[in-house]
């Protein structure tokens, strides 16, 4: 029972309890400390109202992490008008305007007044949500991906809620779910991979895809989901006027009776939501009930790998996968969701039955190899993708082309920006040669650049050596191996280590 200002500040109803609620489901070796303590920590400056703020989301994670079976029903007092400024902040100050046509410097003009009418707009139930703008980019495979630029008010109360319901999820979450959360990377999430499949006896990987996941979502079952821990009515009315808003394409808007946008401030928690339900609680349910050998499980947003021990139970994961998916309006893709042989005895298993190289598969931009080290032991190897790495020289050639005229130094200090920025995500571990290679290429099509640059120019690759040697960065391996940053980040003596 709570006293004083808390109680006054948080009121919670009893309901029926999720699934293995309480229960650890992080895999050997993960944290479950470092979700608790994340959220908490708010980039941004601190004033009497913020600290305000603070304390009253710290009572909300207290409770969260405390009462796993109840629900909230006062959520909307903690979006503040000082938390709707700090979310007004947090956004990205070049982002493409939403079909408000506003941009973060216009609203900037008149802050103060701007937040006051908004955060009263909200609190009453006067604030409408607009249509996302509909935009296209192209894919690696020569498809476009939707997505939807919301309108600038609607990115700020939109991140001022997320931080509200992260002070609840974060203590629901389990431990092998990684994407888009606070104090979580996409390296964190290679590192759990890498482990599990170098320290675990995996032999098979189910490479799961979810067919359109984002433009599949249903609304109902997601607010269903929500309500499992949120009993707060406006905050469910928030929810449904953003996935109820409709996207305007070429003037038109249209309805959107399922899906969340994908670029929405608001759509990866409530893709985390959507999946927690339907797939983290389920397959953690499914390794402790059913599976007799090892099974390690890794999600980064869609994008889900699953470990096994044994072919059978990799097969039977599967057709159940399949079945749940479809209970709750998603499917798996037919071809790009593949069960390979993978890990440590994989090659030598395929030889003994005649077969090729084990197969490899792609995760977080990395395709990762069953290889050998030089003692001749299982060594797990990563090398950035092919068609990714070519679609990143296709934007520097594009870009090369529109700055031809530039000089050099403008040009090399640009370049070696989009060296820099490569590096610093592919520099892992065993993919050193595709560095070189990606270093390379940008040599090679700055070269070609300056050749076009007149007929008679007589760039040769001698200069062009120099000219890669003080500009762009030298090729040096940036992070640590997986076993050494995983064993800091998740500590051993942890629960379930």
């Amino acid at each position: 029972m709570m006293h004083g200002r808390e109680k006054s500040d948080l009121f919670i109803v009893a309901t029926k309890p999720t699934n293995k609620a309480g229960q650890p489901g992080a895999e050997s070796g993960e944290r479950r400390k470092g979700a608790e303590g994340n959220t908490g920590e708010l980039h941004m400056r601190r004033t009497p109202s913020r600290e305000s703020v603070s304390s009253g989301l710290d009572r909300v994670r207290q409770a969260a992490k405390a009462r796993k079976k109840e629900r909230f029903t006062a959520l909307l007092h903690h979006v503040t008008a000082e938390l709707l400024k700090d979310a007004y902040f947090w956004l990205k100050r070049n982002a493409a305007p939403g079909v408000d046509g506003l941009t973060w410097k216009e609203y900037e003009q008149d802050l103060e007044a701007n937040v006051v009418d908004l955060h009263a707009r909200v609190h009453r139930g006067s604030y409408r949500a607009l249509p996302s703008k509909r935009r296209y980019i192209a894919k690696t495979d020569g498809r476009q991906r939707p997505l939807g630029i919301a309108a600038l008010e609607d990115k700020i109360v939109q991140r001022a809620l997320v931080e509200v319901l992260n002070a609840i999820y974060e203590e629901d979450f389990l431990g092998f779910s990684y994407g888009f959360r606070p104090g979580r990377s996409q390296h964190d999430c290679l590192d759990a991979l890498a482990v599990g499949i170098t320290l675990t006896k995996v032999n098979w990987i189910l490479d799961a895809d979810i067919r359109s996941f984002f433009d599949s979502v249903s609304h109902d079952w997601l607010i269903r989901f929500v309500e499992h821990r949120v009993g707060d009515p406006r905050v469910i009315r928030l929810i449904g006027k953003w996935l109820n808003a409709g996207v305007m394409e070429d003037g038109v808007v249209k309805p959107t009776e399922v899906g969340t946008p994908q670029g929405a401030v608001a759509s990866p928690l409530l893709a985390n939501i959507y999946l927690h339900y339907v797939f983290d609680l389920w397959a953690n349910r499914w390794r402790v009930r059913h599976a007799r050998g090892q099974v390690i499980i890794v999600r980064y947003a869609d994008d889900i790998v699953v470990g096994f021990e044994h072919e059978a139970e990799a097969k039977r994961f599967r057709v159940d996968l399949q079945q749940r998916m479809e209970k709750f309006a998603l499917s798996l893709h037919p071809e790009k969701t593949r069960l390979i042989e993978f890990g440590r005895f994989a090659a030598r298993d395929r030889a003994r039955r005649g077969l090729g190289k084990p197969e490899t598969f792609n995760f977080l931009g990395f395709t990762h190899i069953s290889g050998r080290s030089r003692k001749g032991g299982f060594l797990l190897k990563r090398k950035s993708r092919r068609d990714r790495m070519r679609a990143k020289l296709r934007e520097v050639k594009e870009a090369l082309r529109r700055c031809m005229h530039d000089s050099i130094p403008e040009q090399g200090k640009w370049l070696a920006h989009v060296v820099r920025g490569y590096f610093n995500y592919h520099a892992v571990p065993t993919n050193a040669k595709s560095l070189v290679m990606f270093r390379h290429h940008v040599t090679d099509l700055w070269r070609r650049t300056l050749k076009r640059r007149g007929q008679k120019d007589r760039t040769t690759w001698d200069r062009m050596a120099r000219l890669a040697i003080d500009f762009l960065p030298a090729v040096r391996i940036l992070h640590p191996w997986p076993q050494a940053r995983f064993a800091v980040t998740h500590p051993r003596w942890e629960p379930g280590a």
